[in-house]
């Protein structure tokens, strides 16, 4: 756990460190590392090197890298996840209007709420603003209507 605190906070001061004229793409540490920064937040997206079963199949098998290892090559589509992140953005200021700091302080749970119905399994399933706000807005309804009936 402490290793990755200490890589999560790396990866936080690296893109902190770039000037907003850098690409919002970088490697650091075997992983491929996508960032967006709007207003003062940082939305940042990390994803890992995994042995492509693609290639594999169509080589006649896994390639062998250094040491033996099965080479790892990271096929994540940057453009994508960039995309996804302005699409996570721009289902939050639906939600939540312009969307700041603290309303993702003090609404922690909805943001998580909201960011697994966007994403399964490290598998982006929703990308639609409705269908994902959906659930949300039944939820904080029903809320409403506890709050009214113990008053």
């Amino acid at each position: 756990m402490a290793e990755r605190v200490a890589l999560e906070s790396e990866i936080i001061r690296k893109c902190l460190s770039r000037s907003e004229l850098q690409c919002s793409f970088l490697e650091y540490r075997g992983f491929k590392v996508i960032y967006r920064r709007y207003a003062s937040l940082f939305f940042i997206v990390g994803t890992k090197a995994d042995v492509d079963v693609r290639k594999a199949a169509s080589s006649g098998g896994i390639k062998k890298g250094e040491g033996g290892k099965a080479a790892a090559e990271n096929y994540e589509n940057e453009l994508g996840l960039l995309e996804f992140i302005h699409t996570l953005v721009e289902t939050m200021d639906r939600w939540a209007g312009s969307i700041c700091e603290l309303d993702i302080m003090y609404q922690l749970e909805q943001v998580h709420f909201l960011l697994d119905e966007m994403v399964m399994n490290g598998y982006v399933v929703e990308t639609n603003k409705s269908n994902v706000l959906r659930p949300i807005d039944l939820i904080e309804r029903e809320g409403k209507k506890n709050e009214g009936m113990f008053r």
